[in-house]
């Protein structure tokens, strides 16, 4: 029936289309160097058929974004994507070349600034045998900060009588540790049309939000490795309730019981989401709460590290 149906449309595929695997395939941790700082980013490049390259792209924010068409031809890869939360209409531009180990090229944003960029590849992060977790350490103390920093200038987190609040729109905050392997034990109380997110070893957004009814992607809802993986079941309560996560991570695996449901079981995740602290995927991680978008509130913080 194959071959018909490729006699029917002409879907011959010559021996150069079969053998078409150009080396910029696969996933790719990038740093992009603005004149600020380094903003983390990430790329995968597959295969779509016998002779076309598709693909995701995750810039210094926002979720994920679908790539219709990379080229590649004579070593040099490009493509571009519409804008996404950018205000400008024109599309984001990429292009690059291999340069020994390492993807090297420019991103142009819509509002006409150049930026460089090299990108590594991504570690598989594959484990062998069952994880052994040592013990459990309590994260917040339930009175202050003691073993996290907040990133900036702007904090307006505080301990009151139990509860890590965000009293508003500010600094994220971060353990002063890093972990590897871990299973975290999280709860958090969102208010209506808040948003915020845990991020595991600083680069994988486990989303919060306090949205009701609303239309977003479903890898982009609360209970979602933002814009990647979408929980296979609502099991989010009413917002202002006090909910729980429960995460293991084992090197890019991740399994979610939200409110006691599992809603993600062993999910890979491809890479950074935006608003990573690094793309620097092969080494261990804090965790950190997200407190720029608005107010959040958090209790019962414990970690349990992978020995």
């Amino acid at each position: 029936m194959l071959g018909f149906l490729m006699v029917l449309f002409g879907a011959g595929v010559s021996a150069q289309e079969e053998n078409f695997a150009p080396p910029v395939l696969g996933r790719w941790d990038i740093v992009m160097h603005t004149p600020d700082r380094e903003v983390p980013s990430w790329l995968e490049i597959i295969k779509s058929g016998s002779r076309r390259l598709v693909g995701r792209f995750v810039g210094g924010g926002g979720s994920a974004r679908p790539v219709s068409k990379i080229n590649w031809a004579e070593g040099k890869m490009s493509f571009s994507i519409p804008p996404q939360w950018e205000n400008e209409d024109r599309d984001l531009t990429v292009e690059g070349s291999l340069q020994g180990d390492s993807l090297v090229g420019t991103l142009i944003q819509p509002n006409g600034k150049q930026y460089a960029w090299v990108g590594r590849r991504a570690p598989a992060l594959a484990r062998s045998g069952e994880p052994v977790w040592g013990k459990p350490i309590v994260l917040f103390d339930g009175r202050g900060l003691a073993g996290w920093h907040p990133l900036g200038n702007d904090n307006q987190w505080v301990a009151v009588s139990g509860v890590l609040r965000n009293v508003k729109g500010g600094s994220n905050l971060v353990t002063d540790a890093v972990y590897n392997d871990f299973k975290l034990h999280i709860e958090f109380r969102c208010p209506k049309d808040g948003n915020s997110g845990v991020y595991l070893r600083g680069r994988y957004e486990l989303q919060i939000e306090g949205l009701e009814g609303g239309q977003e992607p479903p890898n982009d809802v609360v209970g979602a490795i933002y814009g990647f993986l979408g929980p296979v079941e609502q099991a989010g309560k009413a917002s202002g309730e006090w909910q729980t996560y429960d995460v293991t991570l084992v090197g890019r695996l991740v399994t979610i019981v939200f409110n006691g449901k599992t809603v993600m079981c062993r999910g890979e995740i491809p890479g950074i989401t935006g608003g990573a602290l690094d793309s620097r995927e092969g080494e261990p991680g804090p965790i950190y709460l997200q407190g720029d978008h608005g107010p959040i509130e958090f209790r019962n913080i414990v970690i349990t590290p992978g020995k």
